[in-house]
């Protein structure tokens, strides 16, 4: 990350609390299975993907020279608040789905 003109400790203390949160989430899915757990999962991941964009971005600018103009900045700039958004959602969704009603087989 160096190269790209970005320092470690930048991603670290960016992508550090995701990543945890990744590990911790997913061992309490693990561990106690809620209703939903795909989809907290995908919130999890969704949610560490919002916090690598920047890094993904600067990344793709540097290998490939796209996105110099402001208009792409912009996009970049709304995009990870969007991806944000869309993990909270996605954890939303997972918290207020009803449970599967388990069919009985006694007579």
């Amino acid at each position: 990350m160096e190269s790209l003109g970005v320092p470690w400790f930048v991603l670290v203390r960016h992508l550090g609390p995701p990543l945890v949160l990744l590990a911790v989430g997913g061992a309490l899915v693990r561990w106690r299975r809620p209703a939903r757990a795909g989809l907290v999962v995908a919130a999890l991941c969704v949610n560490l993907l919002a916090a690598a964009l920047p890094f993904l971005w600067i990344a793709l600018q540097a290998a490939t020279g796209l996105g110099t103009g402001s208009a792409a900045g912009l996009v970049m700039t709304g995009l990870q608040p969007l991806v944000s958004f869309a993990a909270w959602m996605l954890l939303l969704g997972a918290a207020v789905a009803p449970r599967a009603r388990s069919v009985s087989t006694s007579g």
